[in-house]
């Protein structure tokens, strides 16, 4: 997987006589900024005959600069109450794709220093939003080529150190790999794919791959799981597999992250089929396992201390068929719960308990273990916060504000959260109608026409997976946070055509690395 390497640089003066590169992409609020002074005069003039320096992006011919090429990108407004750094993420994709539009294979990037803390990831920010923007499906890829597909295969960034240049390209390797996974057609990333992709990836890391595609096996150690599988098993080639990562790094743990990613390889809803054309883009339902891989292949790179983290992705095709089950059904999970199975479209959180019952049960021998779960669950979360990651979490979470911790560092890297709250109605919403289920596994209604859509299912994925026993109030508490991807998961909320956006990732590796 090849994306453009990142080269530090100190000044722009310094820079700007380096012939590695054949263009400059300036992000700034004000081009008249003092280390813009070589650029004065030229920006000043063509200002006089062009109204659209610095009021919109426009690229200029400029004799002093790399290539000649010179590109202005407005970030606009930083003061008022609702601006945040997505500000410069925005500007850096529209100027390099220009950028790229003009022939440049090797920009050198200025990014505007701003003195207000909340804006001091701008330039890291602007790198990953460059590589966001640059990057193209994998299936495209492989058929057309990467070198031309994608020509541009170096950025230079003024005022970053060689060391954060390191990191910020061992996090864009995880964010590539998330996007491949995530925005891959079916076929060419089935489960079986997505687990051969996985090992192709971690392969000679500090990450070690285990994959579980025993049959027998799977139906013993995931019941809940395999039931969303049991019509993908009459083809072979869509046989699911259970993915494990772990990192154990060098040196005394203080702390242990146990993630659940739900690997939804295509959803056609089941027996309760998606219809209407909303089952175009359930390509895509595996985003949340891609993001928990994407995370780990950032960890590899990272290799932080004092850190362990384990993760499991399920990776499964929601087929239609005769051997599909079917609502009604009461199944057993890995915890020993019987679930009564409301609506078969709902199947991405029956993945999910079988994982965090696998992880609660190793989060008990762990040192200071958090579980998270990342999905694609609900619609009712990109009705209810849009573009953003739904944040639903139990009492211990809450008690060592992991959401909030997420929250803030999501903003801090373009990667926004929202935090909702697990209630009482949550768990009475899932409650046993009769003796012969332990719990519901939903209503039978859209979750986007349902009333707290993306609050319930959390409440499921505690009762089902046993955490409901690892409470704020008893004996053994667990720190449990979920992550509902639903509307942050791809650019711009289309899940047919967006690119995948690697969410939650930033926001979960900088609460991570600043512990």
């Amino acid at each position: 997987m090849s994306y453009p390497h990142l080269y530090a640089l100190g000044s722009l003066d310094h820079a700007l006589t380096d012939t590695r590169y054949d263009a400059l992409i300036v992000l700034a609020c004000d081009f008249n900024h003092t280390e813009l002074l070589a650029l004065h005069e030229t920006i000043n003039t063509v200002g006089q005959v062009d109204q659209r320096i610095g009021q919109q992006l426009a690229s200029l011919h400029c004799p002093t600069v790399p290539g000649q090429r010179l590109i202005l990108a407005p970030v606009g407004s930083l003061d008022r109450d609702y601006d945040d750094v997505r500000s410069f993420a925005d500007a850096a994709k529209q100027a390099v794709q220009l950028a790229k539009e003009m022939g440049a294979k090797a920009p050198l990037v200025w990014v505007e220093p701003v003195v207000t803390p909340f804006y001091r990831q701008a330039a890291a920010v602007s790198y990953l939003a460059m590589c966001q923007a640059l990057w193209q499906p994998l299936e495209g890829r492989e058929v057309v080529g990467e070198e031309k597909l994608e020509p541009l295969h170096c950025i230079g960034l003024c005022g970053v150190s060689p060391d954060q240049a390191a990191e910020l390209m061992a996090i864009e390797a995880g964010r590539r790999l998330a996007r491949d996974l995530a925005g891959t057609e079916p076929e060419r990333m089935s489960a079986l794919n997505f687990a051969a992709y996985c090992q192709e990836a971690f392969a000679g890391s500090a990450v070690q791959v285990e994959v579980v595609t025993d049959v027998a096996t799977l139906q013993r150690d995931y019941p809940l799981m395999m039931a969303v599988a049991r019509s993908s098993l009459a083809v072979k080639r869509h046989h699911p597999a259970v993915i494990r990562l772990t990192y154990n790094p060098e040196g005394a743990v203080a702390q242990t992250l146990l993630l659940a990613g739900k690997g939804l390889v295509y959803d056609t809803g089941g027996a309760d089929l998606k219809v209407g054309g909303s089952m175009a883009g359930m390509s895509r339902d595996k985003g949340g396992g891609a993001a928990v891989a994407g995370f780990m292949k950032a960890i590899a790179g990272l290799q932080p201390e004092g850190v362990k983290v384990v993760a499991e992705i399920g990776a499964v095709r929601n087929s239609i068929g005769s051997d599909a089950f079917v609502p009604d059904e009461v199944l057993t999970s890995h915890a020993g719960v019987r679930v009564r199975i409301g609506n078969t479209d709902a199947e991405g959180r029956l993945v999910l308990a079988d994982l965090l019952s696998h992880l609660r049960e190793q989060a008990l021998n762990e040192v200071t273990p958090q579980i998270y779960s990342i999905a694609t669950l609900t619609g009712h979360a990109a009705r209810s916060v849009g573009p953003y990651t739904a944040l639903v979490e139990n009492g211990p979470s809450r008690a060592l504000q992991l959401a909030a911790k997420l929250q803030q560092f999501g903003d801090l890297w373009g990667d926004p959260c929202e935090i909702s709250r697990s209630r009482r109605e949550d768990f009475q919403f899932i409650q046993a109608k009769s003796a012969a289920e332990d719990v519901l596994s939903c209503n039978n209604a859209a979750s986007s026409v349902t009333v707290r859509g993306h609050q319930f299912p959390m409440a499921f994925l505690v009762e089902a997976s046993g955490l409901a026993a690892h409470g704020q109030h008893q004996a053994k508490p667990i720190p449990y946070l979920h992550l509902d991807i639903a509307g942050s998961g791809v650019d711009g909320g289309d899940w047919i055509h967006g690119k995948p956006s690697a969410a939650p990732m930033l926001a979960l590796l900088a609460a991570t690395l600043a512990d």
